[in-house]
């Protein structure tokens, strides 16, 4: 404890009254309470002599029965013990609750009477408030004609004793001169600034001020010296304490005679809370901005919503002139939306589940807004829906965008669709002229009507069919492919030995490859196998395989041809040793018109359909087909058939 040479005891006296004091009677009724209780409760006007205690504060620890002590209900004797000691209390009219301690104190007269003191300073000996306290007599509680009983003794306090208790209390405390130095400070005051008082003989309240705010603590402290004596005043400072650090302090200061009394209350933690809770806000606010999403809240029952500073954005609406309610917010809702909106509310309350869903707004300007609204219920301790609270987010960009993109594949099949009907519906006509320009060149070059008279002749009719033959092969790729895409490429299923099929196949494939020099051999290890196909498409698929096996293998190159029976399929493989296929293009190469790059098919033709079309036509007889290729050491190509490739509603020949 520090206390200047020149303190006295009237000075300690109106430190003391600055302090939250209040007595009852036995009754409950209010004797006595001073300024500083006044502040306390947060009223404005003085604590009147008579009023209830029950009407100005709230026991937070005490249950019905014991509240109705108070109004009468209560036996004798049973008040003796019932608020003694410490309990929080909120006062009427405000949230924050307050530590008060009370005691009784019984008169040898048999009046009885109630002491409420702020904690930590209830210990200040009682007598100093009784002075002030008269009976309905105007007699003094406390004069010599009724002291206390024997086993409650009051004495005056000297000024250690005092100095004791104010050292306990929680705030700061200290006193001014008329020039503002210090003359006296608790301890409290000396921890929170880091230092002692003969560091701060001789300096003023401004010196340790924080820079910028010297000016209006000056100001205020010479206001409250000169004009405004018994009067008190509050502020909020920054304080320097000898360490550098800032500390933040609610001061209240009261002029009483030639000295100015200080109770100050550290919130330098407070304040550091308040400020990462304000940069925590500040960043969700900035996040929500940038995911143009909000949040929300509603209570059951209640008519307006909460809404943060994003969905007002969303809505376009002027967060200080908009009132978010059901009404209002229904007005902009499209109306088929918002039926639909309280349906999933209510089965979410109903349910208590998580909820989602779309809907359309119009805002101000006109422009239509899609918002997407996800939340959950909100439950009380025993469960029951008390409200809901979620996000909303603008989800137009996304909206028009995917709508932007489902036009054009729509756009884009319809055009590939009509395309595809247009080939398929074509393949008479296309087909037609280009057996009749193949028939008659080959008639001319075989000179079946006669010989022709210059024999240059022959060569070019030669060139004729050979380009013909060329020229329908592609067209009928490109018209199978096309008429299997539109959906008109029906299996005409029957009973056939696949070894003949595939025999049949090599043997027409066995021209070209022999002029390459290449080598075929097949291994079918069931002749007598049967199958259930289109035997159209299986020579189809055959013929697909080993042309660009001849194709894409070199002179001298061999070809393997193997067939299996593995009683429920039928695995056919066709293995070269050509150049192989790059590993990134082996999914691509079964896709219409796909090639392996320029470097491997310059010099080879063909319209990039074949491998597509086997493959629509094994999985159109529900069987698999798989691709294997290495560079420079060849390709197989493998096919699973079902031996029973029955169609729903399809006989079998």
């Amino acid at each position: 404890m520090s206390v200047f040479s020149n303190q006295n005891p009237e000075q300690e006296q109106d430190l003391i009254n600055a302090l939250p004091r209040l007595v009852t009677d036995a009754d409950g009724c209010v004797l006595y309470a001073n300024d500083a209780f006044r502040i306390l409760s947060g009223r404005e006007t003085p604590i009147q002599k008579g009023e209830k205690l029950l009407d100005l504060l709230h026991f937070e620890d005490l249950d019905d029965i014991l509240h109705q002590a108070w109004m009468g209900d209560d036996t004798e004797g049973t008040l003796a013990n019932v608020f003694a000691g410490e309990h929080h209390v909120s006062f009427i009219g405000a949230v924050r609750p307050v530590p008060l301690h009370f005691d009784w104190v019984e008169m040898v007269d048999g009046r009885r009477f109630l002491i409420a003191s702020f904690i930590g300073e209830h210990h200040i000996a009682k007598k100093e408030m009784f002075p002030d306290i008269e009976d309905d007599g105007n007699e003094n509680i406390f004069s010599p004609e009724s002291g206390p009983e024997k086993d409650v003794e009051y004495h005056d306090m000297d000024d250690g004793s005092l100095n004791h208790f104010l050292d306990m209390s929680h705030e700061v405390l200290c006193t001014l001169d008329e020039d503002c130095v210090f003359k006296w400070m608790n301890d409290t005051f000396c921890a929170a600034l880091k230092t002692d008082p003969t560091v701060l003989g001789g300096k003023t309240f401004v010196d340790l001020a924080h820079p910028d705010e010297k000016s209006m603590v000056r100001q205020t402290l010479s206001d409250l010296y000169h004009d405004m004596d018994g009067q008190m005043v509050s502020f909020e400072c920054r304080m320097l304490a000898s360490d550098g650090n800032v500390l933040s302090v609610e001061w209240r200061f009261k002029k009483a005679g030639e000295e100015i009394y200080c109770v100050g209350q550290d919130v330098t933690e407070i304040k550091r809370h308040e400020n990462a809770l304000r940069q925590q806000q500040d960043k969700l606010l900035e996040a929500e901005a940038i995911g143009r999403m909000g949040h929300w809240h509603w209570r059951l029952g209640e008519d307006h919503f909460e809404w943060s500073d994003e969905i007002y954005r969303i809505f376009g609406q002027d967060k200080d002139a908009f009132i978010p309610s059901i009404d209002t917010v229904n007005t902009m809702v499209y109306r088929r939306d918002a039926g639909r909106i309280m349906q999933v509310f209510q089965r979410a309350m109903i349910e208590n589940k998580d909820y989602e869903l779309d809907f359309r707004i119009n805002r101000p300007s006109g422009a239509v807004c899609y918002v997407r609204c996800q939340g959950r219920c909100e439950t009380d301790m025993d469960g029951d829906v008390i409200g809901l609270y979620g996000i909303m987010q603008d989800i137009t960009q996304d909206t028009l965008r995917e709508q932007d993109l489902r036009d054009a594949k729509d756009a884009a099949e319809r055009a590939y669709a009509a395309k595809s009907r247009f080939l398929a519906n074509m393949s008479h006509e296309l087909r037609t002229p280009l057996n009749a320009i193949i028939g008659f060149s080959e008639m001319i070059q075989n000179q079946l009507l006669g010989p022709i008279g210059t024999e240059r002749y022959l060569e070019y009719i030669g060139g004729i069919r050979e380009s013909g033959e060329h020229l329908l092969d592609l067209i009928s790729d490109i018209l199978d492919m096309s008429k299997i895409e539109a959906g008109k490429y029906d299996l005409d299923l029957e009973r056939f030995s696949i070894a003949k099929v595939i025999r049949m196949a090599v043997h027409m494939m066995e021209g070209r490859a022999v002029d390459a020099s290449i080598k075929m051999i097949v291994l079918i290890d069931d002749e007598d196998v049967q199958v259930v196909a289109d035997r159209r498409a299986i020579m189809q698929i055959m013929l697909n395989l080993l042309s660009n096996a001849v194709k894409f293998s070199p002179n001298g190159g061999n070809i393997t041809i193997s067939c299996k029976n593995s009683g429920k399929n039928l695995d056919i493989a066709v293995a070269d040793n050509g150049m192989g296929i790059p590993a990134h293009k082996l999914q691509a190469i079964m896709k219409p018109f796909e090639q392996v790059s320029s470097e491997y098919t310059r010099d080879h033709e063909g319209s990039g359909l074949g491998l597509a079309i086997t493959k629509e036509l094994v999985e159109m007889h529900g069987g698999k087909i798989a691709l294997e290729s290495e560079i420079d050491k060849g390709t197989t190509v493998s096919i699973r058939l079902p031996l029973q490739a029955a169609l729903k509603g399809q006989k079998v020949a």
